[in-house]
């Protein structure tokens, strides 16, 4: 009996290695729903063609129903008018029922293609029966909150146990410690060591983030087989040992292709977080060196122009009252505000009556040469 068993259908399955759901302390979107979300939108596409071609079909052949019925009521009549209606009917028949093969060639042809599509988790796992029983316990949906409290708190009692999994190199290493360790088959090991790989590769170890990346991709990949078998991972973490110590070389490929993606998407966001480090300590520097008013004084000194730059790379106040000496009032004032509340200029001269008089004081004080007048 077992020979007579068409085992072919079993040959095009697309391995699914591409569901998951990240835990929100990530800050990177999941590691493979990219895959799986392209996978559906390709199944929705191919489903929503099908539709379309069924609706063309159903609507080409209620024309055409529309088409023979007038025919046959034009056949009745005898009057003129009726004998050139019936040619055109006629004829509008003949073009509706050639479309109408065509519909029917798509739809077929379509129906064909479905047929020969790889099968995948989604196709596979539709219920074939009206009862179900599967050795896990129904979930309940889990709050942002409470995920976030139950990751927090595995992290505080494994997380030495899971650093010693992501150091580890052999497959045989790695399946012993799952077996005398098998709370570590679960979402948070794998929502850890993505962590783990983003901060190692921050900090410039870059063989390290890579050794840690393959046991990412380890468990990512045990946790896709259990939901592909609807079972619980620590109960399936062996199954996937043995098809990749086989060397299954198609298996292997989409292993070392998931690895290499997740590696690339690693150092893109370590990357950006280097790059908003970056303009975090600059942005506080930059605070550090405020003026009483507020400004940049690295920024208010490339405001200004050559000529008072110099003045204040040389510290010469002579040449700074001549410089201003020379310029219209108005600018000159302004200039020498903004010099003041970023902290360039120091004055001598205090005055409670407004800006407009500070800034009368301070530009009267340049062109005055005070002798405790200082530049900074």
């Amino acid at each position: 009996i077992m020979s007579r068993i068409d085992y072919s259908v079993w040959d095009h399955i697309e391995v699914s290695d591409d569901e998951d759901d990240t835990h929100p302390n990530i800050d990177t979107p999941s590691l493979f729903r990219w895959r799986h979300q392209a996978r559906v939108e390709r199944m929705e596409d191919f489903q929503r063609k099908g539709e379309e071609l069924n609706k063309g079909l159903k609507e080409c052949q209620r024309r055409l129903a529309e088409a023979q019925k007038k025919v046959q009521e034009l056949s009745i009549s005898k009057s003129d008018d009726a004998k050139s209606e019936l040619t055109k009917a006629q004829a509008e028949e003949k073009k509706l029922k050639k479309e109408e093969r065509e519909w029917d060639k798509k739809v077929g042809d379509h129906a064909r293609e479905e047929k020969k599509m790889p099968w995948n988790v989604d196709t596979l796992s539709k219920d074939g029966f009206s009862k179900s029983i599967v050795n896990v316990k129904p979930e309940t949906e889990e709050t942002e909150e409470e995920k976030e409290q139950k990751h927090k708190t595995f992290v505080e009692k494994y997380e030495k146990q899971i650093k010693h999994f992501g150091m580890l190199r052999r497959w045989d290493d790695s399946q012993k410690y799952l077996s005398d360790n098998p709370h570590l088959v679960c979402e948070e090991t794998a929502n850890y060591l993505v962590i783990m790989c983003i901060d190692l590769e921050v900090e410039e170890k870059h063989a390290l983030m890579e050794q840690v990346a393959h046991q990412t991709i380890v468990m990512q990949f045990i946790l896709e087989l259990a939901k592909s078998l609807k079972m619980d991972p620590r109960g399936c973490f062996r199954q996937f040992f043995a098809k990749i110590k086989t060397a299954d070389q198609q298996y292997q490929e989409a292993f070392n292709d998931e690895l290499e993606a997740f590696k690339e998407r690693v150092r893109g966001r370590a990357k950006i977080r280097i790059e908003k480090a970056m303009k975090e300590y600059e942005e506080e520097e930059r605070q550090k060196r405020m003026g009483p008013g507020g400004l940049d004084p690295v920024e208010v000194y490339e405001s200004l122009p050559a000529e008072m730059q110099k003045c204040f790379d040389e510290k010469d106040i002579q040449m700074l009252q001549d410089v201003i000496s020379k310029m219209d009032p108005t600018e000159a004032k302004a200039h020498m505000k903004r010099c003041i509340e970023s902290g360039l200029w120091v004055p001598n001269s205090k005055t409670d009556d407004g800006d407009e008089k500070e800034e009368d004081a301070t530009y009267a004080e340049v062109k005055q040469q005070p002798e405790e007048t200082k530049t900074e």
